[in-house]
């Protein structure tokens, strides 16, 4: 299946592909779909180099607007992607990791096996057209029926990590998106989330524990070639003009725990502007105690370090304004209307502006 298409052997089989056909129809026209073309190629062309021209022909790519962690590939081609993985990737390396773990699954056919133990012990195919919640729904109940068991996990791991070798990527990114994600659901877990944490139990119930994992990913990385390509500017490039709406849907998620462990994870201490402008978002949606106060200092570190971001000028000039500084968060909503002449808000703003009294 991974270089030509592959046809449904039996009966089991070809009710799977009608589902999976139809529930591609339904993804084509969902208001979630991400149609931006030029992230689609992008996202594209990462899983292209990581497991080849000729392999990655098979998938056909659709990027799905939710905040949660996840990816996955049903038998028929079709990959999905979540939005919140791209915002917790790090750079392309991490990305082309979870491509490639989910493109082995499909390439070893697990996501076909699992389907036949669930068919042995229930009507599948049932559950998959008539489950009721619409589109998301569906897909999260796709995610429960290929699951799969820790020992078809593990292969997909390990040539996850073949691919990333061959590829040229950093062999060590395989470890680390994925501890810094289970870090995050720890810490969700302190901070007594929830929608965060029940969302991750299901992806990786049936996944290796963290320990187990990392440790046998990153003794795996260190038997191949070192590599310092991680894609980590061409990364950011990318998913650059997405940045603030990823922001505004995790942060919508009010898990602020793991939100703020996560920012903290991708900064690993040195907090680029973006990630100022994502943890300053935070603070502001909370806006408790002292929150509004740091927010205001997150903003404006942001902008020292990129005057041109123009998403941390708007939050800043609305901190100020919250704080009864109306005169300097005039201006400094004028600087963001300056920045962003296109801005869908670019009404809304102005006329908080031009109202602000001093």
């Amino acid at each position: 299946p991974s270089s030509a298409a592959y046809e449904p052997q039996d009966a089991v089989e070809k009710g799977l592909w009608l589902e999976m056909d139809e529930a591609e129809r339904q993804i084509r026209a969902s208001k979630f779909l991400i149609e931006d073309a030029e992230l689609n190629a992008y996202v594209k062309a990462v899983l292209c180099r990581t497991v080849g021209a000729d392999k990655c022909s098979s998938a056909r790519i659709y990027l799905i607007r939710t905040p949660q962690f996840n990816a996955a590939m049903a038998p028929n081609g079709m990959m999905l992607v979540w939005s919140g993985l791209l915002l917790r990737a790090r750079n392309e390396a991490e990305l082309a990791t979870v491509l490639g773990h989910e493109f082995a699954h499909f390439e070893a056919q697990h996501s076909l096996q699992s389907f036949r133990d669930i068919k042995a012990k229930s009507d599948a195919i049932t559950w998959l057209g008539f489950v009721p919640g619409g589109l998301l729904a569906q897909i999260g109940l796709m995610g429960s029926v290929f699951r799969f068991n820790r020992e078809m996990e593990k292969r997909a791991d390990m040539a996850a990590l073949d691919y990333l070798g061959a590829s040229g990527y950093d062999p060590m990114a395989a470890s680390q998106i994925w501890e810094q994600f289970r870090g995050e659901m720890e810490a969700a877990k302190a901070g007594n989330a929830t929608v965060l944490s029940e969302e991750s139990a299901s992806f990786f119930s049936s996944h290796p524990n963290s320990k187990d994992r990392m440790e046998y990913l990153r003794a795996a990385a260190r038997r191949k070639a070192p590599s310092a390509d991680n894609g980590a500017e061409r990364y950011r490039a990318a998913i650059g003009r997405w940045w603030p709406r990823l922001i505004d849907d995790q942060v919508k998620l009010n898990d602020f725990a793991a939100t703020e462990y996560l920012l903290a994870g991708m900064a690993r201490g040195e907090w680029s502007a973006d990630l100022l402008y994502a943890r300053a978002e935070l603070y502001r949606a909370r806006g408790k105690g002292g929150d509004v106060v740091s927010a205001e200092r997150f903003y404006r570190q942001s902008v020292t370090l990129d005057p041109g971001l123009a998403e941390s000028w708007k939050g800043l000039g609305l901190v100020l304004l919250r704080q009864g500084k109306a005169m300097e968060g005039r201006r400094m909503l004028r600087r963001y209307l300056d920045l962003a002449p296109e801005a869908s808000d670019r009404a809304m703003i102005a006329a908080m502006a031009a109202e602000a009294k001093p």
